[in-house]
């Protein structure tokens, strides 16, 4: 594990320590959720973005055409 010194403002670094606190985590343990929850975010866009390159229109399209034509149910023809 490693350190990291990180300067941020001060209403940021006031809301981080009252929602540590209110979810029970120490401020380090919050910090280091927010900052995977994001890199996670990040490399999935990436990886979307990869497979969208690979997509297919015309294999995409042959797949819709094969679902049977039905009336939605109710609540769902929107």
């Amino acid at each position: 594990m490693s350190a990291l010194s990180l300067r941020l403002p001060n209403s940021v670094h006031r809301h981080i320590k009252e929602i540590s606190k209110k979810e029970g985590v120490s401020i380090n343990q919050f910090i280091a959720s927010a900052v995977s929850e994001k890199i996670s975010a990040l490399m999935t866009e990436d990886y979307l973005e990869q497979r969208a390159k690979r997509a297919n229109r015309k294999q995409f399209n042959k797949i819709l055409d094969s679902v049977p034509a039905r009336t939605p149910i109710s609540g769902d023809e929107l």
